[in-house]
Parts: C-alpha cells; structure tokens; sequence
C-alpha cells in the first residue's frame, strides 16, 4: 500500500471522489476551481473551500495577518477564474494553543482585510484547537447559468494568455526558504510577492462579462499545472512561444545560476489566471482587462495535438506535467 506522501494530492482526490454518490445534474463536474449548486430561476450558487496550513502554507517570517489574508486569497483566486464575484465567507480555524490574544487579533484582522479588499464579508465559522495553524475558509457567491469561464471550453486555434508575469514567487520562495541571495531592491520585491499575494478577481470578472474567454484556470499550482489542468478538460494542447517570466526573477535566475523557465512554469502560489481567447475577440478581452488596470499577456495558442511545448528561437522543449502538489516530496 502506498504511502500518503507518495500518493500525491491529486490521487488522494481521485481516491475519495470515487467513493462519492454524485449530485444528479450536478452543474459543473468534479475537477474544476469552484462547485455549483443550481438554486432556480437560472442562477448558480458557487461555491469554493480551501485551507491554509502553517507547516506547509506559511513561510517564515509571514506575519498572522499576512497569512489570514493569504488564505483569502486562494479562495478568491478561483472564484476569479470563473469569473464570479465572492459575496459571503465562512471561517474555520485551527489554533495551536500557544497563540496570543494579540496573535488570534491579528488573524481576525488579517481575515477581515482580505474578504474587503475583495467586496466580501465573513458570515460567521468556528474553531478548535489544532497542533498547527489552519485557516479554512468556505465562500459563496451567485452566478448566472453559461456565465462561468470553466477548464472545458479551449479549442485549437485559440490563443493562451496570462494576466501577469511568472516566476516571482518560486524566486521569493528560494530566497526564504533556500538561503539564495539577491539585491535589496530585487529581493524585497520577489518577497513582497510571497507574502502579498493578489487574486486577479477585477481581471476575472472583465474577462467573463467580455464574453470572449474560452477557458480558464487560476495559476495557484503553477503555470506548467494550469495548462496541463486546461489541456486535460478540454481535450486539447498547447504550444507556448513566449515564456512570461517576470525581469526581477529572470535577473534573480541570471545572479544565482538558475533556469527562469523553471521559475516561471514550475512554481505555485502566484494566482494569476490561466486563459484561452478567441482570436477575433482578443482585443475585446484586451480592452476589457485594460478597463480595470490589468494586462493581458498572449503567451501561445491551442493545438489539436494533445501536448504541451514550448518554441523559442525555432526550438521546441517540453513543458513537463509538474508543480505544486501537497503530499508529494518537493
């Protein structure tokens, strides 16, 4: 029998989905960022839940504030890849019983500006004493039926785009985390993203009112996870030509001897989204990203061959199936 830490997040889904009755009609099938319940008269409720752990979530020296609003933000993250806006929260923490009055403060705070920042409330939820930090929260939101920017929609002929650049967090990860060294200002920066992450929930409700997306993924598992995640639904490939790794992780790639393209394809944790566009629509999209101060970055388009590569300079390479996964060594 295998082991937990070998079975690997995605097997470990695999395994309880197939001990599930299904929901009959169920609006969106098993596999995508958010689930749905139909509520009548045309409309969804959306739902999401995710949990932020301490041990594998929390990088040292994020603050409890931090990590509160970071745990919003993953959730939020995937209701801006459908396109819908979060509207109430539910909150259940885990807290060790070492933490504070001010610490348990801080996490309410940190809870707080998270769910504003993005039109939301907390509703209520509940604690328990754990032996590490777990923040996991349940949000709710409606949306009109054929609204969703699901992972099914990509046809060949499509063009890929991102909402922004790669790489920063793998790049403030290995400062935190591996001892690599780096400018102030280069290191600041490539920190700040790790400990400031932003959901692209503007972008994602531009681009589903737009009407020009075909599919789309939010990017928390990593770039190269997107858009195998992408290519399986929708039974399509992919052809890269432009790796969109940011100038600060490039340089950072460049002073400590690193490969930005594993920077950019194989971290996690950046939420930008994931997309495919119709090519006649792109400027549409373009303009409505650009509306609300974002930018829309075409990287490659879709292919009928049902793999993923990436072309640069005539040469094609491989853009392996590999990310974050929880359970799995890294």
């Amino acid at each position: 029998m295998k082991a937990r830490e070998n079975l690997g997040e995605r097997r470990i889904i695999e395994i309880i989905q197939s001990r599930l009755d299904l929901l009959p009609k169920m609006p969106i099938p098993f596999g995508d960022d958010i689930s749905a319940y139909n509520i009548g008269n045309g409309k969804l409720a959306i739902l999401k839940t995710d949990m932020l752990v301490g041990k594998t979530d929390v990088p040292p020296s994020m603050s409890l504030w931090q990590a509160a609003r970071k745990a919003v933000v993953m959730n939020v993250s995937d209701f801006a890849a459908k396109g819908v806006k979060p509207l109430a929260i539910l909150v259940s923490l885990g807290l060790p019983r070492k933490l504070t009055e001010k610490d348990v403060e801080e996490i309410g705070r940190g809870l707080n500006s998270g769910a504003r920042e993005y039109g939301a409330y907390i509703v209520g939820g509940d604690t328990n004493e754990a032996s590490d930090l777990v923040i996991s929260l349940s949000v709710f939101g409606v949306a009109e039926k054929g609204s969703l920017m699901l992972r099914s929609g990509a046809e060949p002929g499509d063009w890929v785009a991102v909402t922004g650049l790669f790489g920063k967090t793998s790049a403030g990860l290995k400062i935190l985390l591996e001892g690599f060294k780096a400018p102030k200002d280069i290191c600041d920066f490539l920190v700040e993203a790790v400990y400031m992450p932003k959901a692209r929930l503007k972008e994602g409700l531009a681009l589903a009112a737009s009407k020009a997306v075909t599919s789309a993924i939010d990017s928390s598992d990593g770039l190269a996870w997107s858009l195998y995640e992408i290519s399986k639904a929708s039974s399509v490939g992919f052809l890269i030509d432009s790796v969109p790794v940011a100038a600060e992780a490039a340089k950072f790639a460049e002073m400590n001897g690193l490969d930005p393209f594993e920077l950019a394809f194989y971290g996690g944790e950046e939420y930008e989204l994931v997309l495919t566009v119709k090519p006649r629509l792109w400027s549409r999209a373009e303009k409505a990203v650009k509306d609300v101060g974002g930018s829309l970055i075409r990287i490659g388009r879709v292919t009928a061959e049902k793999r993923v590569l990436l072309e640069t300079e005539g040469e094609k390479r491989v853009i392996e199936p590999r990310g974050w996964e929880h359970f799995r060594r890294h």
